[in-house]
């Protein structure tokens, strides 16, 4: 790999764990904020919808924003409308400039998202995507740990935001010296190694039926990715009798296995291919919902949540890095940028039905858990389908 596509891929690793950080962040501090602000002990879903909504219409437009502004910058800007944002959440003395702060929040993280993917997809190989969301794990997981560590000091959950923003605004710096790499880098050839393209004719415009039917298929995943993590612990703890730590512990390597199998399946996805390693991945987490459901005690339950997160691991890697092989070059910014927007989405909805549900059957969360993935699973087959590469005809042989 040249050295200036060696040295972007890091600062796009940085971009993504940038991501990452403030995710998860908000569901610990908030017990330290509602009581200091005296808010209501559920305006922290108002705050969170409205960070995902926005991230989501971000992601949408990005087609445009990309089109007109180019990767590097966007990333830039993202580094620091969200830097920017986690310092007013620091010194955030009411409910007005919490739902203010949440605006660039979201603003900046669904244009990056997409700006990302679509970059990595087009420039790099399939075990990068991997690795690039596995980057976004190291981030979620390293913000909340912030925030911990400053709740347990004199520091608060002020402090720890205000680390948080300046860290963000010291990688804005970053993306900003080295602004010019993005230049250099050139796209990769789609169909030159059998490992690499898993099919796809790369002839579809984004208006087609496949170029909705993706979106749709990523609101499906998030939704459930987002639904599995934020039920699993009260199902285990209410619903299955697990101490409430187990069942935390029992979440954790949930999103410890998605974080983990990203970054194993980078090491295989090029010579499988993205739609052998993503179909696998949806029957795998089939298999650990089922078990999830059925399982008691704590083994089997634990063990079912973790392959669940191994199982969902590549999906959105995977769906993100086959764009370019699904639909033509002009319409590959758009489609990446309907899928990030739609995979907020999912995040924003699904996990609130459940929530109607788990008032009145907790049970069947599981269950439920496991049909969406089923359903998922088919979704994409008819996606895979839909994108089939044409073989093309014979040449006959001149009789004369």
């Amino acid at each position: 790999m040249p050295r200036s596509s060696a040295l972007l891929l890091v600062i796009i690793y940085l971009g993504f764990i940038s991501l990452g950080l403030p995710d998860g962040t908000l569901g610990v501090a908030w017990p330290a904020i509602f009581p200091e602000l005296k808010l209501p002990v559920g305006f922290a879903g108002t705050i969170l919808l409205v960070i995902t909504l926005l991230a989501g219409a971000s992601g949408f437009s990005s087609g445009w924003i990309l089109a007109r502004f180019h990767t590097g910058p966007v990333v830039l800007a993202s580094g620091v409308l969200t830097g920017c944002a986690l310092v007013a959440i620091s010194q955030a003395p009411s409910m007005g400039l919490l739902l203010l702060a949440a605006v660039p929040l979201g603003l900046g993280a669904g244009a990056v998202d997409a700006g990302l993917n679509s970059f990595v997809a087009r420039h790099y190989d399939g075990r990068h995507m991997n690795w690039l969301h596995a980057s976004w794990g190291i981030g979620a997981t390293c913000g909340p740990l912030v925030i911990g560590e400053a709740l347990a000091t004199h520091h608060g959950w002020r402090g720890g935001y205000l680390v948080l923003g300046f860290v963000q605004l010291g990688l804005a710096g970053l993306f900003l010296a080295t602004l010019r790499l993005w230049s250099l880098v050139p796209e990769r050839p789609l169909h030159g190694s059998p490992g690499r393209n898993s099919g796809g004719s790369a002839e579809l415009a984004a208006n087609s039926p496949a170029g909705w039917l993706s979106p749709a298929v990523f609101a499906l995943y998030t939704g459930i990715e987002a639904s599995t993590g934020l039920w699993a612990a009260t199902v285990l703890s209410v619903n299955r009798g697990m101490a409430p730590e187990v069942a935390a512990w029992c979440a954790a390597g949930y999103y410890a296995a998605i974080t983990g199998g990203r970054i194993a399946v980078g090491f295989v996805v090029d010579r499988w291919g993205n739609r052998r390693v993503i179909s696998l991945g949806v029957l795998l987490a089939f298999t650990g919902a089922l078990l999830l459901a059925l399982g008691r005690g704590t083994l089997g339950p634990a063990a079912g949540l973790v392959l669940v997160g191994l199982g969902l691991a590549p999906v959105y890697p995977g769906l993100m890095h086959e764009v370019p092989h699904r639909f033509t070059a002009v319409a590959t910014p758009t489609v990446i940028g309907r899928q990030s927007g739609a995979a907020g989405l999912g995040v924003a909805f699904l996990p609130p039905m459940l929530g109607l549900l788990a008032a009145h059957a907790l049970a069947a969360i599981p269950w439920v858990v496991a049909a969406a993935i089923a359903g998922l699973w088919f979704a994409i087959r008819w996606l895979d389908r839909m994108t089939a590469r044409k073989t093309p005809p014979a040449v006959r042989a001149d009789p004369t």
